[in-house]
């Protein structure tokens, strides 16, 4: 699929294809547009951030998160131009689950453009993954 076809989303030939990961390489946007700034969305669930022990389901339980704040600012994750994830001792396996559930709310024609850091830890003992976004809504 060629994804230099989708307006605004440009990944160059002349790089790597990064869908398999989960990302796009650049996207850009005319304004005037309503931006939205995500903080960073833990996996932590409910009022009392209650975390699962394993980094799926903290991913899984993150990405709802974002989820609901989109929702709140009507937007979807198709608004998302931009994330960064935190992922604590980032490794190929916890890359692949991250790409796997990415591929699940992102359409593969659509990736935000990301960059992904690696942590030894996150704000909270149990925290394992840490996603913030940049969504735009014309």
């Amino acid at each position: 699929m060629d994804n230099n076809k989708q307006p605004g989303l440009i990944n160059p030939i002349e790089l790597f294809n990064p869908s398999p990961y989960g990302f796009s390489h650049s996207i850009s946007v005319e304004s005037p547009s309503r931006m939205c700034f995500i903080s960073g969305q833990s996996g932590g669930v409910g009022e009392h951030h209650v975390l699962a022990n394993d980094f799926k389901t903290q991913v899984q339980d993150a990405l709802k998160n974002l989820q609901i704040v989109l929702q709140n600012h009507s937007m979807t994750f198709e608004n998302i131009v931009k994330i960064t994830l935190l992922i604590v001792d980032h490794n190929q396996e916890k890359l692949e689950i991250w790409a796997e559930e990415a591929k699940k709310v992102w359409k593969s024609s659509y990736l935000p453009t990301s960059t992904l850091i690696p942590v030894n830890q996150l704000a909270l003992p149990g925290m394992l993954f840490e996603i913030d976004a940049i969504a735009v809504k014309n």
